[in-house]
Formats: structure tokens, C-alpha cells, sequence
């Protein structure tokens, strides 16, 4: 857009030109300027027409003599605009910077934006008075752990439902100007770009806690920030009390008709007389202009701003204190500390006005003290004693944190899992004592045969002349001739069909489905005739190769055709219904060129696809008709975005609350993603030199391609989430989570390694089929296996809520993220034990869900705690029954789990062993001992030790497992920690 003095050009596209129709007669009319649109075609880089434009600024003159104003500290966006500002730059125009004189007009507000400041400055300090403030004294008063990032996350929702904060605005006219920020524990930056990190809440004698919060009302910006004081020393008194003074002095400098470094001079001032050895670490200015941007750089409140202030205008008054010290402490979350203080001013004729005074900052409501109620309770043995403020009662109070201050990491995690082990045994109480027991996974289909009909009446089977085999496919029935008759089977009967030859003969062998080996044995079919007697298997024998070999091949292609229906049907049949999607009037939030996991089935070429945002859901399609899916928001349980950083991918992933079919495949789990870089294989097999410029460029290449997908999913996952923002959508609580790479590890959660990450609500694995997702709330206990000296590896056993749910595992972490792993979990309040071996979960649970008093009786979980377990070892002799880890050899949970991947059908050899193991399992340890040792007697091994024979068997199992858990649980009760 070029501004000249009878006109106003504006390059655009050919759709926005039809926009601008109406502006063009209402502009003439009005003020007299013409609208000069110039449309630019899709296909037009536009050059001819900027170059048109040019000419019509030059107007026939020198370009040299001509002066055009520019912004020049504006970074150009888009091809566009960087062909623009290419041609500007090489003309011989005259180019000054108006960026000042831009600033100038914009700093003086109308009435109308100065009640948005006031009401964005209203909103702000009543977040931080009624909202931020009470929960921090909560939580300090009950020692509760919480992050700044947690605590930014908890405020940013309190600021757009302003509800929350007593405040009676709409929710759609605010937004947040910037994320709020939280900093303690000797870690702070005061510059606007800071952020809050994920380090616990500080609250312990001599902590600084700094909140920043700021906030928009219909585009117009407001700030606030405030620090508080825990227990606080001379040091720190004294450098509040004098900021405090000389931000006051810099507000009150702020008059119609005074430069804007008055503000800044004047707080210097009161830094000179009352705390000179404070001034080098007072921040470079006081502040900044605030209106529809938050730092209007032209009116920056510095010592060299010579602007006149004018009534209209308004400032964000920010003044700190940075890299303070306090020399007797030695705890590096109390040596350091900054302070910082922010108010928003508009300038009126009176004066400036402090549009976020509700929120006080007086010493005597930011500083708090528990010195008095400590220090009663160590001197109620003395009643003569000081109340508190005595050198002795101060003395030893400095003591006892300095004690604190010599504990290790691992002794705070100790003591805060001791205080997890006892809540999560009262919590598990609770619920189990009130039947919650869990409904499992939910994904087994319970097979029915029903009544399997090949054929309605006898005129209806097909009359064939010749006794051979034939397949019906259109009544799906296999024809066999038995004893000069056309039998008919439904396919679904066969269970198996083989052929094979003999000499010049061909051997057809038809195995079928019955009671007792093909279908459980609550089969309705066994039901229903109880005196049935069943064909088990049948064969035949042909001279006609030919014939037997397209029998077999049509007989399994229906079979297999028949089975994927039917597995289909069964599954959609325990779909929840959902909701019909509602397609937006306006142009939906899109993202193109995706492709979509797990893919539609079919075959031919995959498309990529589209995904858009409507009313109550997304919607994904393809060019294909039938390849589309619906996913609606109130289905969504978690959603997350993944950037590419060192994967190929960049990725947006849904957890579903109930299943839905993609395809034909039933999932919980959707994702969408781009491959950002293309795999390249060089021709010649020769090695390029790392200074070959077609190297360097292709290395460019690719990272501008991961830039611009990555700020394409950005940009939608912005989109989306001002989308969730709406009233109606409240409830759902959807945000995008992403994942934290800084915190991850390797693990085997399936069959292959992956990088496992963890989000604020899940631990996430999304780049390897099938995913990961596993919510942080459903977790019960984690017990980390296999943790001792020398090991390279350990396993993780992941215990849910539900107890009817398959323990979870995730094997081969390094032993290199046990430390990581274990904070983590920490501070994710998420208990867990650890062990030097495997244990079997399927038994431990079944006890547990068997008889859920007596493992409430015996103390919970605590039978994991390898400090219990070994101190009862040394005192009982007892402490060998329950839950405690043996190395027998028995059969590990991955073998269980690959049964469970098996067919449900079930040969009459299986029975049998399974009837020969429960024979096995009557008799004693004793009498398996006597006949482990007659048999080595009888091989001549004799002669060895049980403990060389133990050796030997643990080298050929490779891991030790936990045997089957007895009914009895530690008859010891274990101690709680």
C-alpha cells in the first residue's frame, strides 16, 4: 500500500481487489482520495505492476529528488513483499524511515482506547489480586509442589474466562498479551521475553516469588507484575522498599508536558539517595509506550527519550532489580534473587493514572513471614523464651535450613515418594474399596456364531450332475459330496482347508470349526443342540490336480473374504455413536497435503489428503469420496502437535475417547503428518565434499521446507486452539500438547525402539506404528525392573488404575535415564518402586482383585519397596511368601502377550497340556525339589551344588521371573515410609 497525496495504491490479488470495490467510491466521496487498485493475477510475480506503481511516485520527475518514506526496520513476509522492498531499495528514491513518526501518531489514544487499556489493566491485576495470589498462599500454606509452567497454564485460563477472577467481562473481547510468567528459586529474567520453565514453586525462608501477568481487552494491552517476599532479610527489605519508592517517583514523573526520560531520571534519583548500591543492578529503563502493541519502542522510558509526554498516551512504568545477592546464604535458590515491579499509566490532564492499582504492591501486603508460628513451636518448652524475633530463636531456625540445604536430590525424592507411597495406598483404599476394580481395555469382541444359515430350504442347493466339490460364493457355502450326496457347509465352519500331492493323486483336507476347538465354550451353537454330533475334519482324494488346486485357492479366498467382513461388522458393532459433524458457513481452518495413520485400506495409489476445522469437528478427506473421516472434538481426549526437530515428520496426533473406524480399521489413535524432508540416494555411490555448494544449497532447501511446514502446523494449532477457546467448548478442556524432548529416553515399548517423550498430561511415542499414548492420570504405580549395579539397561512396568488392564512395559531404557526418568515422575507426583528382577503382573493383579482387603491389610504396595523387603528378610523368615520375586522358571509376560496375539481357537493337544499342568501345579515345592534331584541323580549331576545349578539356569532363561503369586499375601506387615 503507497500512500501519496491525492491517491492510494494498493497491490493485491484479484479477490481482495473485489473487496476494495466499495472503498473506492466512499473514499472519493468523503475525502477526496482516489483508490488506485491493481489486481494481481495468480500467476503474475506482480514486478510490472510494483513497477507502475514506482512510476507513478516518481510522477515524472528525478527519482532522486523525491522523497518516499519507509519502514525499514520492517521484516518483509512473503515473496511478495520481498520483491517490493528489493525494487524500493534499488530505486534512486529519496528513503527515510518514518517508523517514528508513525509512532507518534499511533502513541495519543482516543477516549474509546484508553477505556480498553483501563478495562485490559482492570482484568490483569484482578487476575493477579483474586486469583494468582489466594492459590499461592494455598499452596504455600499446605506445602503442595506446583510449576511455574503449571502455574502459567492455570492463570492463562483464569485471564480468558475472566469469571474466575470476579471480573464481569466477556470472554470473547480478552486474550493474553503474552503467556504469564512465574519465577523463583534463583533463576530470573526480567527482560519481556521471558518465559516460565517447568523448575517446582520456591517458597522456603529468603524465596523471591516474581508474577507477571498481562492482558488484552478488544486488541489493547495492559501488564502488571508484582514480587513477593518469603520470610524476607535486611537485604531484601530494604531493596523492595526503595524500588518500590522509585517506581512510584517514575509514575508520578509522568505529566503532560514532560520529556520521557523524566521517568527514568526520576527513579535514578531515589536509587542515589536511599540505595546507591542498588543502581548497578537497576534495569536500562522504566518502561515502554503499551496500546495495540505491547512495547511501542518510540516511547521507550530510557534516559536519552527526549518526547514530549501528551494526555492520551500510555505506559507500561517496568522497573526492576536483577542478580542481587545474598552474601550469608549458601543455598543458590535464596543467594539470588531479582525483583521486578509493572503497572499500567495512562496519562490524563491531571496527571497519569494507574490503570492497575487494585493489585497493591505496599511492602506490608507482599511480604510474608512464618518466622512467629516456627519459632512458638520450638520455644513452647520455654515459656520465658522470646516470642521469635530473639537471636536464639533466629539462630536456630538458620540452623535447621541449613540442614535442609545439605540434602541430596535423591534424599528430597525419597521423602516425597515415602509421602506418594502413603497417599497412593489410601487412594487405592478408597477405590477399591468401593468396587472400583476397573471394565479392562475394552477391545475384545466377543464371538457369536449365531445361527449360520447356508441355505433356507433343500430346492434352494444348486443340482449338479457330478459328485465334485464346488464353492457357492453367492451363499457363501462350500458343497462336499458324502455318500452320494451335495452336503453344504457355510464357509464360516471351515477353520482350515490343505491340499497336497501323492504320486499322481491330489489330496483335499477340509478342517472345520466344532465346540471345544474352534469356538468358546459358550458357543450358542453347542447350546442350542447339546446332543449334536460335529464333522471335525474330512478329506478327499481327485485325479485332477487342476480342479483340487482352484477349490482350495476359492475356498480360502471366501473364507478370508467372509472373516474380514465379519471381523468388520463386529467391530463397528461396538462403535459408540457420535455426533453428526457440522460443517462451517465460512471458509473452514485448513491444512493441505497431509496423509493420515493408519491408512485407508484399498488398493492403488494413496492420496494425500485435507484436514479442516469445523463446527464441532474435524474432517479429513481425500480425492477419493470414501476416504474421509470425522473426528469430534467431544471425542478427543488428547491432542498433540509434534515439530520436526530431528524426526522426518512433522505431525498432529488425536487420542480418542472411544473408537472410531478408519477405513476399516477400528482405532483410538489418529494422526496427520507431512514428511518434511524427501530421502535422497546419490547416484555413483561418490562422496560429496561438505563445501560443495550443491550440498550447502540442498541443506538449505531442506531446512527452509521443515521451517514452512512446521509454521503451517503452527499456525493451524494456533488457529484451532482460539477455536477451543469458545464458551461452548469449555468443558472439553482441549489443548495441544507438545512433547519434551528434553526429557526423553529410549525404550522398547513393542517389538522395536523408539523415543518416548513426556507432555504435560501423557508419555507419547508418535513416530513409530503402533503408538504410544499413555495418560498420566490412569497410572497407578510405576515399578522400574532390573535396576542394580552393572546393568546397562532396566525395564519399565507401567500399573493402571485399572486393574483389569494388561500391565504395560517398556523394555531396554539405558541405564543413563534412570535419574531423568525418576524426577520426572517425582515431579509428576507419579510413585514408583524399583526391583532387581521381572516381576509376572498378571497373577499380582488377579490376587489383588481376588481379595482386595487383604492386599489392603498387608500394606498396599508396599511390598515393591525394596528397602522394606530387605529389612523383613533380615527379621522373618516370612517375608519369602506373597509377592516376593523367585527364580524358578516360569513363563514371562511376553510370552503370555504373544499368546493373546494368537487365534482364539484352541486344538484338543492344548487342553490336554493345560489339564496336565494343572496336575502339575497340585503338588508341592517339596516334591518338585526330590524329583529335580532324582533326575539330575539320575543323569549323574549329582555331584552339583543347587547353587551352580541355579547359575546355570539363570544363564539359559536370561531373565528371572516372578513364579505365580499364591492367594496369600506377606502374612508381615510391611513398614510405610
Amino acid at each position: 500500500m503507497v500512500f501519496l497525496q491525492e491517491q492510494i495504491h494498493v497491490l493485491c490479488s484479484q479477490k481482495k481487489a473485489t473487496l476494495l470495490e466499495e472503498l473506492q467510491e466512499s473514499s472519493k466521496k468523503k475525502t477526496g482520495l482516489d483508490v488506485i487498485v491493481h489486481a494481481k493475477s495468480r500467476n503474475d510475480d506482480g514486478k510490472e505492476l510494483m513497477q507502475s506503481i514506482l512510476r507513478q511516485i516518481a510522477g515524472g520527475k528525478n527519482p532522486s529528488s523525491v522523497t518516499v518514506g519507509w519502514l525499514s526496520k520492517e521484516a518483509p513476509e512473503g515473496a511478495l513483499m520481498e520483491r517490493w522492498s528489493e525494487l524500493l531499495s534499488d530505486s534512486a528514491f529519496n528513503l527515510v524511515d518514518v517508523s517514528s513518526g508513525l509512532s507518534e501518531v499511533f502513541a495519543v489514544k482516543d477516549e474509546t482506547e484508553i477505556q480498553n487499556i483501563r478495562k485490559a489493566g482492570f482484568l490483569s491485576a484482578s487476575v493477579l489480586k483474586n486469583y494468582v495470589v489466594p492459590k499461592l498462599e494455598v499452596v504455600i500454606d499446605e506445602e503442595k509442589t506446583i510449576t511455574h509452567a503449571e502455574l502459567m497454564d492455570d492463570t492463562e485460563k483464569a485471564v480468558i474466562d475472566p469469571s474466575k477472577a470476579k471480573v464481569k467481562l466477556k470472554a470473547d473481547n480478552v486474550d493474553i498479551c503474552y503467556p504469564p510468567v512465574f519465577q523463583s528459586g534463583g533463576v530470573f529474567d526480567l527482560k519481556p521475553s521471558a518465559i516460565s520453565n517447568e523448575d517446582p514453586l520456591y517458597y522456603d525462608a529468603y524465596g523471591v516469588i516474581v508474577c507477571a501477568i498481562g492482558a488484552r481487552y478488544n486488541s489493547y494491552c495492559a501488564n502488571v507484575a508484582r514480587s513477593y517476599l518469603i520470610d524476607a532479610d535486611a537485604l531484601q527489605s530494604k531493596a523492595y522498599k526503595v524500588l518500590h519508592k522509585a517506581h512510584e517517583a517514575a509514575i508520578n514523573a509522568l505529566k503532560p508536558g514532560n520529556p520521557a526520560s523524566a521517568a527514568y531520571k526520576a527513579a535514578t534519583s531515589v536509587f542515589e539517595k536511599e540505595g546507591p548500591e542498588f543502581i548497578p543492578h537497576l534495569t536500562k529503563t522504566t518502561g515502554t509506550g503499551i496500546g495495540i502493541e505491547f512495547r511501542e519502542s518510540g516511547l521507550s522510558l530510557n534516559s536519552k527519550n527526549d518526547r514530549i509526554i501528551k494526555v492520551g498516551m500510555a505506559f507500561n512504568v517496568n522497573l526492576g532489580l536483577h542478580n542481587l545477592q545474598i552474601q550469608s546464604s549458601q543455598n543458590p535458590k535464596t543467594r539470588n534473587f531479582s525483583l521486578l515491579l509493572a503497572d499500567t499509566i495512562v496519562i490524563k490532564e491531571k496527571g497519569p493514572e494507574n490503570a492497575t492499582s487494585s493489585c497493591s504492591k505496599s511492602f506490608d501486603d507482599i511480604a510474608y513471614s512464618f518466622k512467629d508460628e516456627e519459632e512458638e513451636e520450638q520455644e513452647k518448652p520455654k515459656p520465658k523464651a522470646p516470642s521469635g524475633n530473639g537471636a536464639d530463636g533466629q539462630h536456630f531456625k538458620t540452623a535447621l535450613r541449613s540442614d535442609n540445604q545439605e540434602m541430596t536430590k535423591e534424599e528430597v525424592r525419597r521423602q516425597h515418594q515415602a509421602e506418594l507411597a502413603r497417599q497412593k495406598n489410601e487412594e487405592t483404599a478408597r477405590r477399591l474399596a468401593s468396587g472400583g476394580l476397573g471394565q479392562g481395555d475394552g477391545q475384545g469382541v466377543v464371538r457369536t456364531t449365531g445361527d449360520l444359515v447356508a441355505y433356507r430350504n433343500v430346492d434352494d442347493i444348486p443340482f449338479s450332475k457330478e459328485l465334485m466339490i464346488q464353492v457357492d460364493q453367492k451363499n457363501e457355502s462350500v458343497l462336499l459330496p458324502l455318500y452320494g450326496l451335495m452336503v453344504p457347509f457355510h464357509i464360516a465352519t471351515v477353520k482350515s482347508v490343505i491340499s497336497q500331492q501323492d504320486g499322481g493323486h491330489s489330496y483335499i483336507r477340509i478342517i472345520f470349526n466344532v465346540p471345544g476347538a474352534g469356538y468358546s465354550p459358550t458357543d450358542l451353537a453347542s447350546q442350542k443342540f447339546a446332543d449334536a454330533v460335529y464333522l471335525k475334519e474330512v478329506s478327499f482324494r481327485s485325479s485332477d490336480v487342476r480342479h483340487t488346486n482352484q477349490v482350495v485357492q476359492l475356498i480360502k479366498t471366501l473364507r478370508r473374504q467372509v472373516v474380514l467382513r465379519e471381523s468388520e461388522k463386529a467391530e463397528r458393532a461396538t462403535l459408540v455413536t457420535q455426533e453428526k459433524l457440522q460443517l462451517m458457513k465460512a471458509r473452514p481452518i485448513r491444512l493441505s497435503d497431509l496423509w493420515i495413520r493408519p491408512a485407508f485400506g484399498g488398493k492403488g495409489r494413496k492420496l494425500s489428503g485435507m484436514l479442516e476445522a469445523h463446527v464441532n469437528g474435524f474432517r479429513y478427506s481425500t480425492m477419493k469420496a470414501d476416504e474421509r473421516v470425522d473426528i469430534m472434538y467431544r471425542n478427543i481426549k488428547h491432542a498433540f502437535f509434534q515439530p520436526a526437530e530431528k524426526e522426518m515428520i512433522t505431525l498432529l496426533h488425536f487420542h480418542l475417547h472411544n473408537y472410531i473406524m478408519v477405513g476399516n480399521k477400528k482405532t483410538k489413535d489418529v494422526q496427520f503428518f507431512v514428511e518434511v524432508m524427501d530421502v535422497v540416494q546419490t547416484l555413483g555411490g561418490g562422496r560429496r565434499s561438505t563445501y560443495d555448494p550443491d550440498e550447502i544449497e540442498e541443506e538449505q532447501q531442506e531446512r527452509d521446507r521443515k521451517n514452512k511446514i512446521n509454521s503451517e502446523f503452527n499456525t493451524f494449532v494456533k488457529r484451532v486452539s482460539e477455536l477451543w477457546e469458545q464458551p461452548q467448548f469449555k468443558d472439553l478442556d482441549l489443548e495441544f500438547d507438545v512433547p519434551f524432548r528434553e526429557l526423553g529416553f529410549h525404550g522398547v515399548p513393542h517389538k522395536a525402539s523408539a523415543f518416548i517423550v513426556p507432555t504435560v498430561n501423557c508419555l507419547v511415542e508418535l513416530i513409530e506404528q503402533p503408538f504410544l499414548v499413555i495418560t498420566l492420570n490412569d497410572i497407578e504405580i510405576v515399578n522400574l525392573e532390573r535396576v542394580g549395579l552393572g546393568q546397562k539397561a532396566f525395564d519399565m512396568a507401567i500399573v493402571f488404575k485399572d486393574f483389569k488392564r494388561d500391565v504395560l512395559r517398556i523394555d531396554a531404557i539405558p541405564s543413563t535415564s534412570l535419574d531423568g526418568i525418576k524426577e520426572w515422575m517425582n515431579s509428576m507426583n507419579i510413585k514408583y518402586y524399583e526391583s532387581r528382577m521381572n516381576l509376572n503382573w498378571r497373577p499380582i493383579l488377579k490376587t489383588i482383585l481376588d481379595d482386595p482387603e487383604k492386599f489392603i491389610e498387608d500394606g498396599g504396595w508396599e511390598f515393591l519397596n525394596m528397602e522394606v523387603s530387605d529389612s523383613d528378610t533380615e527379621n522373618s523368615e516370612e517375608s519369602d511368601e506373597g509377592y516376593q520375586p523367585s527364580d524358578l522358571d516360569v513363563a514371562s509376560e511376553s510370552e503370555e502377550e504373544d499368546s493373546d496375539d494368537e487365534s482364539v481357537v484352541e486344538s484338543e493337544e492344548d487342553e490336554e497340556e493345560e489339564e496336565d499342568s494343572e496336575e502339575e501345579e497340585g503338588k508341592t515345592w517339596d516334591e518338585l525339589e526330590a524329583e529335580a534331584r532324582k533326575e539330575d541323580k539320575e543323569k549323574g549331576a549329582e555331584s552339583d551344588s543347587e547353587e551352580d545349578r541355579r547359575r546355570r539356569k539363570a544363564k539359559a532363561t536370561g531373565k528371572v521371573r516372578m513364579p505365580e503369586v499364591s492367594r496369600k499375601l506377606p502374612l508381615k506387615k510391611p513398614k510405610l515410609r
